[in-house]
């Protein structure tokens, strides 16, 4: 019999172009085109945004709820709920960029001061009305920066103006909040275990925080983000006075424009996105005998390191001295700490410049060349007798 390599493929979605199961499928390809009796184990993977759901549900044997929820600027949109069975009962699955996604909302009417979390709350109380025990909320990929007021007031929260009346939807609106009551919240938000899935540790206000760092990419102008900011610190210092809950320097608070503080106010735990789904999918076991973990991503860059998906796999696979390749679709500065973490190479996938909407459309194309270039390599390393194409 031929030596074989294992080779555990820990690829993240390629964001506009491969869900994370489809890159694994198309390193898979290029590999065994050139060691066809590697052992591959696929093992795709997200770091609490879009596409959790997914991976979560498939590597759990889970099914989906299709519901009809309030999207990011009111109108309703389709969304979908995971629901995974198991000895404890019901473990609920909410990507927040299913009803609240920055996909969901044309370029042209971006706002951050109109977009509302509602939907995401909604999805919330669909999982409770199932009788989930554990709810996992993935907080990635949102059009939102209105500190989950609008998910709040899904769960039976009162956020009043000075009249006593509710405020409006969006990050605008939070300009008027004088009063926080959360005494009307879903009662059955006590008896479940809330965990919110971070890709990010920013807190909720200030030049690190959630307008300021993501709010231009949700469409809001340098006047826009400083409104925002202000009224997310409104709503902290409401919050901390009606409730004594402190989140304004919370890390991970301002993830998805602030969700993670309004979740918190729900009694939920903020936690590192790929920490939480390595755990779910078994991704320590699979490291057992691994000679190479190969994982990846649309881009490596400064943001990499802070708890992205492609750093939390070079972590888990550094403690058992497993080493680690990444494939990108492109590298830029600022990931370069992680080769001294376990990171041995990182390689852009394009065989040649090209344009955005190229590299998107030759995503799978680009990365299973990739992948068997990289095979090839390995090959020089292999156990002994290993076949080479």
């Amino acid at each position: 019999m031929l030596g074989r390599v294992k080779l555990v493929l820990a690829p993240d979605s390629f964001k506009e172009s491969l869900s994370a199961a489809a890159a694994a499928k198309a390193m898979e390809r290029g590999i065994r085109r050139v060691l066809p009796y590697a052992e591959t184990i696929l093992c795709p993977i997200a770091d609490g945004g879009e596409g959790t759901l997914d991976v979560v549900v498939s590597a759990l044997g889970g099914r989906c709820d299709r519901l009809t929820v309030t999207g990011p600027l009111g109108s309703p949109v389709d969304a979908r709920l995971g629901l995974i069975e198991d000895e404890a009962g019901t473990t609920a699955v909410v990507e927040m960029a299913q009803a609240s996604g920055l996909g969901l909302v044309p370029a042209r009417e971006r706002d951050p001061l109109r977009t509302t979390s509602r939907g995401t709350g909604e999805l919330i109380r669909a999982a409770l009305d199932r009788d989930a025990h554990r709810v996992i909320v993935a907080v990635g990929g949102s059009a939102t920066n209105d500190a989950g007021a609008g998910a709040l007031q899904a769960l039976g929260a009162a956020l009043l103006d000075a009249t006593g009346r509710p405020i409006g939807p969006g990050g605008g609106a939070l300009a008027d909040v004088a009063r926080i009551d959360l005494s009307g919240l879903d009662p059955r938000l006590r008896e479940a275990a809330l965990e919110v899935a971070c890709d990010v540790t920013n807190p909720l206000v200030g030049p690190t925080g959630a307008s300021s760092v993501f709010g231009p990419q949700k469409g809001a102008s340098p006047e826009g983000v400083r409104s925002l900011d202000a009224n997310l610190s409104r709503f902290a210092t409401t919050l901390h006075r009606d409730t004594a809950l402190d989140v304004a320097a919370l890390p991970g608070a301002g993830a998805a424009g602030g969700l993670g503080a309004g979740l918190v106010a729900c009694g939920g735990r903020l936690l590192r996105g790929i920490e939480l789904v390595l755990d779910l999918v078994g991704f320590d076991g699979l490291l057992e005998g691994a000679d190479v973990v190969i994982t990846g991503e649309g881009r490596l860059d400064g943001q990499t390191p802070g708890g992205k998906a492609v750093a939390g796999v070079v972590a888990r696979a550094a403690r058992q001295s497993v080493p680690v390749i990444a494939l990108a679709g492109r590298l830029a500065p600022g990931f370069e700490s992680l080769y001294g973490r376990g990171l041995v190479a990182a390689i852009a996938i394009a065989p040649e410049p090209m344009a955005l909407p190229e590299a998107l459309a030759r995503s799978a194309e680009n990365l299973e060349r990739g992948a068997g270039d990289l095979a090839r390599i390995l090959a020089l390393a292999a156990p002994s007798g290993c076949s080479v194409r």
